[in-house]
């Protein structure tokens, strides 16, 4: 069978994959994993959570607990690839993914949200042979604090194991960028080592040729080692004073992981947390010279009480979304400079969210998803090379993925300007040899190469894919 026929079957395999947990996570991982062309049975003890996701998607519910063995051989986990589970219980999850691995054949994923597991999420995952634990306030922590080394920055995404970043940001008026075209933008010694992969112009997403020309108030991504994006921000005059304190709105788990990445980076955090218990819990958890204030976060006098006009940043992480956008606005109204980061659970109105201008919006829901859905990709694929990294952007018109090349690849040392790629795609980034660099025509894939793809296209599930 020649490698274009296997390539097709590898396309065509569809996995059958069960879900624990039709919450907020579940539900967007069904939405997903269906519409990715895989067979998904959702387990859950609602059946009202499983009448409304049978209705909504083409899957096959089951009501019942995903820890029962009876439940899972009624879902099929005998032939099933993969089992995810995503109850509320971190116990319960690990439990499903214990049995499903004694019962069937499968790989497993199980959320772990509780800090008691936090440093010890390797170990479990060895022990009990689970593919992957996931915990999503840990990654949204870990997002949060990438954001927060940028200022001028809407979101970072880190690849190629941190060595380089995809930055999006707002092209201001007046910038020494607008009306420059990505020709002059690429051969300017003081911009070549960064390059911009996409940008959001109104309603239109563009991946730019060399003939592009930015205008102000583009949406602007690009990629960067951290070093160099440092370097292009201030050069542009946006480097804007590093953020040297802030201010986080509630104590949950986020905040916990939060705020022991800041203090590690010599940033001055305060907690303002309204459960008495939890600042005491708190306050012994953390260094000491982080400060717990015990009161309302959604208190304007206490608010201004504890100085938010004076903080570098001000990160609301209550439970309630429509606070988090509230106190980013009142933040950013009585300190025009602070660095607002949003979290929002909830993410059936992020056009409405988009247009509010909340400065950084994180939502722990869709990187859990995104996570999960890049391991489901890389399972589906049976040659060439896997995927490493995967995030939806702009609004998921957009992907940026990473790779890993194969020796067996048939078109390695082949300069790109030979190969014929699809339109709409970039090949933004290699790591090779522990480095990254930012290729061009004359450069090509070598074996063991970590490769940053930016398209608009979906479902790749190969780096062949990139062909035209």
């Amino acid at each position: 069978m020649s490698i274009f026929k296997k390539l097709k079957l590898a396309r065509e395999k569809t996995l059958n994959i069960i879900i624990v947990g039709a919450g907020k996570v579940g539900s967007t991982l069904a939405d997903k994993l269906t519409a990715e062309g895989n067979n998904v049975t959702v387990i859950d003890k609602s059946p009202e959570r499983i009448s409304r996701l049978a209705t909504t998607y083409d899957i096959m519910g089951i009501t019942g607990n995903g820890s029962s063995y009876g439940t899972l051989m009624d879902a099929g986990i005998e032939n099933a690839d993969l089992i995810i589970a995503v109850t509320d219980s971190d116990e319960l999850n690990l439990l499903c993914c214990t049995l499903a691995k004694k019962v069937g054949n499968c790989s497993a994923i199980a959320r772990v949200r509780t800090p008691d597991y936090a440093e010890e999420l390797t170990y479990l995952r060895d022990k009990l042979g689970i593919s992957m634990i996931i915990n999503p306030e840990l990654e949204a922590a870990r997002e949060i604090n990438r954001i927060l080394h940028f200022p001028s920055a809407i979101s970072v995404n880190a690849f190629a194991k941190g060595t380089v970043d995809m930055i999006k940001f707002k092209l201001p008026k007046n910038n020494m960028l607008c009306g420059m075209s990505l020709m002059e933008f690429r051969n300017s010694p003081a911009l070549g080592n960064v390059l911009v992969c996409a940008v959001e112009r109104g309603d239109d997403l563009v991946i730019p040729n060399g003939s592009f020309n930015l205008m102000a108030e583009d949406i602007v991504s690009f990629i960067a080692t951290p070093h160099n994006a440092y370097k292009f921000f201030r050069h542009i005059g946006l480097g804007g004073r590093r953020v040297n304190s802030a201010l986080i709105i509630g104590g949950g788990k986020t905040s916990f992981y939060l705020a022991k990445y800041l203090h590690q980076s010599g940033i001055s955090v305060k907690i303002i947390e309204s459960n008495f218990a939890r600042c005491q819990e708190l306050n012994e958890l953390l260094p000491d010279n982080i400060v717990i204030v015990n009161g309302d976060g959604t208190d304007e006098q206490l608010l201004m009480q504890e100085d938010i006009a004076s903080a570098g940043a001000v990160i609301p992480l209550t439970g309630v979304d429509e606070e988090n956008v509230l106190l980013s606005l009142y933040a950013m109204r009585v300190a025009p400079d602070i660095k607002a980061v949003t979290k929002v659970n909830h993410i059936n109105f992020s056009n409405v969210i988009n247009e509010l201008e909340l400065g950084s919006v994180v939502y722990p829901r869709f990187m859990t998803a995104e996570i999960i859905r890049t391991y489901v990709r890389a399972k589906k694929n049976s040659i060439g090379s896997n995927i490493e990294t995967l995030y939806r952007i702009f609004d998921e018109r957009a992907e940026a993925i990473e790779f890993k090349i194969d020796g067996d690849s048939d078109f390695l040392n082949i300069p790109f300007k030979d190969l014929k790629l699809k339109d709409n795609l970039l090949i933004a980034s290699i790591l090779r040899n522990g480095k990254s660099f930012i290729p061009g025509g004359q450069d090509c894939f070598k074996s063991g190469d970590g490769v940053v793809i930016v398209t608009t296209h979906s479902g790749f599930t190969n780096i062949r894919d990139i062909l035209g």
